[in-house]
């Protein structure tokens, strides 16, 4: 059975369990609060623990929303690249592939959208993001930009790739803004659509909104 904040909590857990546990902690923290109002205390109360073990697992906030951001920044980078090494050679298959990881439910929730959100607002943490995500942001736009390249010229389409792939990019991170700020019926379906719509307009042969065309 998955263990949730509201659980009884075990009186004994391993360092690591521990730690994922704060860290689980820490993005509903950050999702409730933001970045600036994300304190050890505050992320002690929502998981139902005492201060003291916060600080003894992690001594400072800037430590524990370190770990925090590396956790979600290998979650997101793992799953894109498990989307793509299933998607095989096809660039039509990979961009599709791409799109589709981005509404993976285990990462596509408003916890960890707020949670994303909150490390994007905060000027004080733009140094510590580019720490941690910077490396992974590079070879995810330079694997979509070589994504669009191949499909521009298979298709015979006109457009620059890093163009294509920057403009599909802002439009992902834009639905993901939109599901966390509109309604609850903002389902990830939906979400889907919009960027699917998006790829449509510069590959109308390959995508339209439903998704990618299997029969052209």
């Amino acid at each position: 059975m998955t263990q949730t904040l509201q659980d009884p909590i075990p009186r004994k857990m391993s360092r690591d369990t521990r730690r994922a546990q704060l860290i689980e902690a820490t993005i509903e923290t950050l999702a409730l609060r933001g970045y600036a109002r994300t304190t050890l205390t505050e992320v002690a109360h929502t998981a139902g623990l005492s201060h003291g073990l916060v600080n003894f697992h992690f001594d400072t906030k800037e430590k524990l929303l370190s770990e925090t951001l590396a956790l979600l920044a290998e979650e997101y980078r793992a799953n894109w690249q498990a989307y793509l090494h299933r998607a095989g050679p096809d660039p039509a298959a990979q961009l599709s592939a791409l799109l589709l990881a981005d509404f993976d439910p285990a990462i596509c929730t408003q916890t960890r959208l707020s949670a994303w959100c909150s490390f994007w607002g905060e000027a004080q943490s733009r140094p510590l993001y580019q720490a941690q995500c910077g490396a992974n942001d590079a070879a995810y736009n330079a694997r979509i930009a070589q994504i669009c390249g191949q499909l521009l010229g298979q298709g015979g389409y006109t457009g620059d790739p890093a163009r294509v792939a920057r403009v599909l990019r802002v439009t992902i991170q834009g639905v993901w803004l939109d599901m966390i700020t509109t309604t609850p019926d903002y389902t990830i379906e939906e979400g889907q659509a919009t960027v699917h719509a998006c790829a449509a307009a510069f590959f109308p042969r390959h995508f339209s909104a439903a998704g990618l065309i299997l029969e052209r």
